[in-house]
């Protein structure tokens, strides 16, 4: 029924919680109105390629399995520079070329982490490539590699800002290897609606995001609370630096630029078989232009 809430589904990270704070407590006006859960990326990606739920964040990498159902909108979701996945080792120095037959963590095998992370693999690696992946939820994956459990782990979200507390030493950035191959901004995370929703009600969901993160920049204060609530041990100026890297203009309108970069992405991907290809029409959003 036109008139029911939606149900969508972020993650708990600042980020997050910081865009989607005011629509998720009612105070856009004239917004659909809405029921929050929370997830990690690597559930999101499931239940979108379920068909499972209205709205979700899931990873760009997940978008050619779940095009059918739903689409990509413009806005809301993580693209930026500077702000790519991390991959760490216990030993400093560590040449790329050590990883050939090593074990790596990894956050998902659908994230946008991972995939940047074979494109990085496949240029700079040898032979057959790294050895074992791990899938771990990504607050495991550091002590993991601390620990010794596995060679290497690619980290995400906070970790960027926190990794050096685990004595742990960034072998390569992901999105540095992207930016400088193609000079894009680095996609990470996207936000998509079912399309059976239809057009007008998926331009009022496009509408109420764009509001809710103009709201989040004008008062970010009133985010504070809900924002810490969900980031649970997450030191506040850590949130802040992590809201400050992930939520850009970007967020607010994915605009050429942001789109040029997804399609490449997709486009390099499918060409080495590591994704389906992705018609040009598919990746269009009903409502692509910033207002």
């Amino acid at each position: 029924m036109a008139d029911r809430p939606l149900s969508v589904t972020y993650s708990p990270c600042p980020n997050d919680t910081f865009v989607f704070h005011a629509w998720s407590h009612g105070l856009v006006p004239g917004a659909p109105p809405v029921e929050v859960t929370h997830a990690d990326i690597d559930v999101t990606n499931d239940q979108a390629e379920r068909g499972a739920g209205d709205v979700l964040k899931i990873s760009y990498a997940a978008l050619p399995w779940v095009l059918d159902t739903y689409t990509l909108l413009p806005c809301g979701g993580a693209l930026g520079r500077g702000c790519g996945p991390l991959l760490l080792t216990r030993e400093a120095d560590r040449a790329p070329e050590t990883l050939a037959g090593r074990t790596v963590a990894v956050p998902s095998e659908r994230s946008t982490a991972y995939l940047l992370f074979r494109l990085w693999a496949a240029a700079n690696v040898p032979g057959r490539g790294v050895g074992e992946v791990l899938v771990m939820p990504f607050h495991e994956i550091m002590p993991a590699v601390r620990d010794g459990k596995v060679d290497a782990g690619l980290v995400i979200h906070e970790a960027r800002f926190t990794y050096q507390d685990y004595g742990l030493h960034q072998l390569a950035d992901m999105g540095e290897f992207w930016e400088s191959t193609t000079g894009h901004p680095i996609p990470l995370g996207a936000i998509v609606a079912r399309r059976d929703l239809g057009e007008e009600r998926l331009a009022a969901i496009t509408d109420a995001i764009r509001a809710s993160v103009r709201m989040a920049w004008d008062d970010p204060a009133a985010s504070r609370a809900y924002v810490r609530e969900h980031a649970q041990e997450m030191d506040p100026e850590v949130a802040g630096a992590h809201i400050g890297l992930y939520v850009n203009d970007f967020t607010a309108d994915l605009g050429t630029d942001g789109y040029a970069a997804v399609r490449d992405l997709l486009e390099r991907a499918a060409a080495q078989g590591l994704v389906p290809p992705v018609p040009e029409a598919a990746l269009l959003a009903t409502a692509r232009q910033a207002p």
